[in-house]
């Protein structure tokens, strides 16, 4: 494969990388191969030595989108870091989405009993409405104390939330480092 080559599926495959950001990528390539002709390496050398370039791309694509998770961690932003580690390897489908949902499910359940606890007055003055002769002050106060916890539960689940967040995008960083090349001990 000679540098046109290299350089045109490379850009090909970095289609989720914004097109300043896209040619900064290629232009460093570019210097790569400028300065390995100047060592004296041909271009078939050069880019044996490299790789892939749909590796490389999804490599660059993962770094990407991890570090726009960390300068805006949005829902969406954490779905395309997630798919683009994924698509490192068929091997971290197994470990990446495991994880993945099992903390969405715990945080969904955690934020839906919040809500429910602090929706249960609510819910009692519609029975009483309904049913008058149902309503008893014993299942208001009730629902005042479960009103209660359900505001402590939404405030721990909010700063737990942010926690499990923060530490994913770690297990993400460290899932990519693993798979690029192994984790060096310094």
């Amino acid at each position: 494969m000679n540098k046109e080559q290299f350089l045109k599926q490379l850009e090909g495959n970095l289609k989720g990388i914004s097109s300043e950001e896209r040619q900064d990528i290629l232009q460093d390539y570019e210097e790569y191969f400028a300065i390995g002709r100047e060592e004296g390496k041909t271009e078939a050398e050069m880019t044996a030595s490299l790789g892939s370039p749909s590796q490389i791309a999804r490599e660059l694509s993962a770094s990407h989108h991890l570090e726009k998770v960390e300068t805006s961690t949005t829902a969406g932003n954490i779905m395309r870091a997630v798919w683009a580690v994924i698509g490192l390897g068929f091997f971290n489908f197994v470990i990446v989405m495991g994880p993945f949902i099992a903390l969405v499910g715990v945080m969904f359940s955690g934020w839906a009993v919040g809500a429910a606890f602090v929706l249960s007055p609510l819910l009692v003055l519609v029975n009483a409405v309904i049913t008058p002769e149902t309503f008893e002050f014993f299942d208001l106060f009730v629902s005042f104390a479960l009103c209660g916890i359900g505001l402590f539960i939404a405030i721990g689940m909010f700063f737990a939330t942010k926690a499990v967040t923060s530490g994913f995008v770690r297990y993400l960083k460290f899932n990519m480092a693993l798979v690029k090349g192994g984790l060096k001990r310094e």
